[in-house]
């Protein structure tokens, strides 16, 4: 077998493979044998049909198929041997000439490929990044605090209404009439709460239910109707308040703290608001993390300009999805997948060149912090750790979630390994400061 390289333009090069009758004819007369084994033939037992008929049947489809299996296994160890990266999968080249595998032994294969681009540059304490830290107030503490106690609390009878209540209320117009509806307030903007407000139970006023309940689901699911036949609705409608309720937080007893932290681990005011705060530190530190990360990888992907394939990554692409897509909707859709492979290129080149590992371990801790995420939404503070880790798990085993939490740490790898070789920048800001920074982050991308 021979192999010849001809490099092209833009870090595309051509291999052209020539295979000879050897390299191929073992695997040839093999998957013959094995197709005699399968092959149903009238007139003959299963097994049984000789083998001239198999080969008249077969063999050039299957001399096809070994001979360039043959070509591309030589291209890979090719790729090995030469220590050469490339950017996504082998192509059939332009240059290929028509093959005869009638008659022919020889056969030469022409593949096009793209090799990854050398990341060189240099970093130092010069290159500045900020960092930034959200101050905690009083305000996002009480919050968070009542957020908590919610999931404790109960809900009691009250006379007037306020902005976070629960109302039940009657709906009725000339076509129907809905008793025992719902109306969450703490759902409702400011402009949406105000006509509520002040109101006792058994005051009326008119509404709108499709303002009411801008959810269509919700609406159909509260007027008792499909959602197909809202458009036949009146909408407009007499409410009238029947009940308002209002969450009132826990006591704070032990009978709270043993149903709040079964593991016993916080048994006091004091406690739970050390617990608190440590919560709130931890999410902030994860929300500016995330804005941390995305100026990291925009810093590095613009220092970094990397010469890439731009016209055979789109031919890929193309090839690939098996012309699903148009030339004109891969055009559209280019820009953020050459970015992403940017970023894969320096991630890898990071990975290695700092010998930065990921492990089956470190992505199992990963998951359970994800699952412990999903079980505090529900109201699980404490959860054992065998079904933790059973959950985390059965997560690693998901193909999609599983790649997820590795792309992730892969990332965090690398932007908390290069954050040591820059300058990075603490500024603590509020929480409105910080919400505007990341509105212009959104704005700007």
């Amino acid at each position: 077998m021979k192999i010849v390289r001809e490099e092209q333009a833009d870090l595309t090069s051509l291999l052209k493979v020539t295979v000879e009758q050897a390299d191929y004819s073992a695997a040839v007369d093999k998957t013959l044998r094995e197709y005699r084994q399968k092959a149903s033939v009238p007139g003959f037992r299963p097994g049984m049909v000789p083998m001239g008929i198999i080969e008249k049947m077969y063999r050039k489809s299957v001399t096809a198929e070994q001979a360039y299996r043959a070509a591309t296994d030589a291209c890979q160890k090719y790729f090995e041997d030469n220590k050469i990266d490339y950017l996504g999968d082998l192509l059939p080249g332009d240059a290929q000439q028509p093959l005869d595998f009638d008659s022919g032994v020889e056969h030469e294969f022409v593949f096009e490929f793209a090799s990854s681009p050398e990341v060189g540059f240099a970093l130092s304490t010069k290159d500045k990044l900020t960092r930034y830290n959200i101050k905690v107030d009083k305000k996002m503490e009480d919050s968070y605090r009542a957020n908590f106690l919610r999931k404790f609390g109960r809900l009691v009878d009250v006379d007037t209404v306020e902005s976070e209540d629960a109302l039940n209320v009657t709906l009725d117009n000339a076509s129907m009439n809905i008793a025992e509806a719902y109306v969450g307030l703490i759902s409702m903007d400011e402009q949406g709460r105000k006509p509520f407000l002040g109101k006792k139970v058994g005051d009326k006023m008119e509404v709108d239910v499709n303002e009411l309940y801008k959810n269509p689901a919700q609406r159909a699911a509260t007027l008792q109707v499909k959602e197909e036949e809202l458009g036949g609705i009146d909408p407009k409608m007499e409410l009238t308040i029947t009940k308002i309720r209002r969450f009132a937080e826990p006591e704070m007893n032990d009978d709270f703290f043993r149903m709040a932290f079964p593991e016993g681990d916080v048994t006091d005011q004091a406690g739970l608001k050390k617990y608190l705060l440590g919560q709130i530190a931890a999410e902030l530190e994860r929300e500016t993390g995330y804005l941390f990360a995305a100026d990291m990888r925009a810093f590095l992907l613009g220092k970094i300009d990397l010469r890439m394939p731009v016209e055979f990554l789109k031919k890929w692409l193309y090839v690939i999805n098996e012309n699903r897509f148009s030339p004109e909707e891969i055009e559209r859709d280019f820009p953020p997948f050459l970015e992403m492979m940017k970023w894969n290129i320096i991630r890898k080149h990071f990975m290695t060149t700092l010998d930065l590992t990921v492990t089956r371990e470190d992505a199992l801790q990963e998951a359970k912090n994800v699952a412990m995420a999903q079980f505090a939404q529900y109201g699980m503070s404490s959860v054992g750790d065998e079904m933790l880790t059973n959950y985390a798990s059965s997560m690693l085993e998901n193909k999609e979630e599983s790649k997820r939490i590795y792309e992730q740490l892969l990332d965090a790898r690398v932007i908390d390994a290069v954050a040591g070789l820059v300058a990075v920048e603490p500024k603590t800001i509020s929480a409105d400061e910080y919400g505007k920074i990341v509105e212009q982050h959104g704005a700007g991308a």
